[in-house]
């Protein structure tokens, strides 16, 4: 057996400073971009010149210790799969968070209570927190209590410790099934996505539209439906045989899916089985027949990115305002029933 190959030692500031032929201090100033008028343009362009040769980078944990706080936004990514719509707008918010001077990082880790996530999240030291769903307030204290400056989380209900951009998913499960019912639909179908993390969005959507359907003017029933073909084509026989004379199949995505499935095997949408999602994408328009959705109006990455640079630099936030559901009727839920 050989023997492992030797590692080349890391790239030091003191290496670029013997490059250089500065100080280590020269360097810190320079690659920190510290104003100091005694360090002359060529000797930065000097100090950057050795550091782009030696590939070196600065530890952000010593430059952490020197500004006195991290630049770390995190945002806890317990979602495997979130969405055309809300990737886009996680995509854009890190841009906006990245010209604010902040490094946003999607922390993918799973734990069983929000606690034992908000202990692995502060082990980082991030200036904020930025969480798709809702965090319970003995978290928030954790967080504050290990230097966070600002927790912030999407969700439908105030958290002592938590700035609330309000979102509420039961909302938009009662939009939906309200709907359905108005379209005269009685035994209504919710979607529940199997994908990791989605229960968290799923389950109050199911509980709103419980609440839209009164005692003895209707029944909904849960459909676990995994994002295959496969499994939209064993969910369109499900609704077959239980009856189901509508479904909101809790984002377009999935309503989309579960359209073509119920199509393949002849049943007539909208005639038999009204279909509806969420979130408006572009081709919902697209499909035969076009899909019923929910438009979700919020705020934008742009809104939200400065929300955060507020709190974290002690500011008066902005007001940003929540996510209001929207109904986009399209020819997939039919016209109402008498």
């Amino acid at each position: 057996m050989g023997s492992e190959p030797t590692r080349p030692p890391a790239v030091t500031s003191a290496d670029v400073a013997r490059l250089a032929g500065v100080s280590r201090a020269t360097v810190s100033f320079v690659l920190n971009n510290t104003e100091l008028s005694r360090v002359s343009a060529a000797t930065r362009e000097r100090v950057r010149r050795a550091a782009d040769e030696l590939g070196y980078v600065p530890h952000a944990a010593a430059r952490s210790l020197r500004a006195g706080r991290s630049n770390l936004v995190l945002m806890p990514a317990s979602v495997s799969a979130l969405g055309s719509l809300v990737s886009a707008w996680v995509d854009d918010l890190h841009g906006e968070l990245e010209r604010r001077g902040c490094t946003s990082v999607l922390h993918a880790g799973r734990y069983p209570d929000g606690t034992s996530a908000a202990r692995a999240w502060a082990e980082l030291r991030p200036v904020a927190v930025l969480a798709l769903e809702g965090v319970d307030p003995v978290a928030a204290a954790i967080l504050h209590r290990a230097g966070v400056r600002a927790v912030v989380a999407l969700a439908g209900h105030p958290t002592e410790g938590v700035h609330l951009v309000p979102f509420d998913h039961a909302r938009i499960g009662t939009l939906a099934a309200g709907h359905l019912l108005a379209r005269g639909r009685r035994r209504i179908g919710v979607v529940m996505p199997r994908e990791r993390g989605l229960a968290t969005f799923a389950g109050p959507r199911l509980e709103g539209a419980r609440e839209a359907v009164p005692s003895g003017e209707g029944e909904v029933v849960p459909l676990d439906m995994a994002y295959t073909g496969d499994s939209a084509a064993e969910v369109a026989r499900q609704v077959g045989a239980l009856g189901l004379d509508g479904v909101f199949a809790y984002n377009d995505e999935y309503a989309t899916l579960l359209l073509h499935a119920l199509r393949a095997q002849g049943t007539d949408v909208p005639g038999t089985v009204a279909v509806m999602g969420c979130d408006d994408l572009v081709p919902s328009a697209l499909q035969s027949p076009s899909l019923t959705s929910i438009r979700l109006d919020g705020p934008t990455p742009a809104r939200v990115a400065e929300l955060v640079s507020s709190l974290i630099e002690g500011a008066a936030p902005p007001e940003v305002g929540g996510v209001e559901p929207a109904l986009v009727v399209r020819g997939s839920t039919g016209t109402p029933r008498d």
